[in-house]
């Protein structure tokens, strides 16, 4: 993994998406989701709502390096706000 640079910050941020699907594929098999509408535009799944909250993540993390001089770990706490509202109201 040499040839990629790993940093503190990266790591963390790919070790919790790890986390996220490991609990998510446990939750899912021990409590099958129903598909429900929320604030998005459609109806989604638990896993629709991950993903469109990774995908959120991974666009506020390009925002924050492209666009401002602010430190990582604000993209990953905004990232996080994220990912909890779409879980929960999405």
């Amino acid at each position: 993994m040499n040839w990629m640079a790993w940093t503190l910050p990266t790591a963390v941020f790919f070790g919790v998406i790890a986390a996220l699907l490991a609990v998510m594929t446990v939750w899912e098999l021990r409590r099958p989701c129903v598909p429900r509408r929320g604030f998005l535009p459609l109806v989604t799944t638990r896993g629709d709502r991950l993903f469109i909250g990774l995908l959120g993540s991974a666009y506020w993390h390009l925002m924050v390096i492209g666009l401002t001089d602010w430190s990582i770990w604000i993209a990953f706490a905004l990232s996080l706000v994220w990912l909890c509202a779409v879980m929960r109201w999405g």
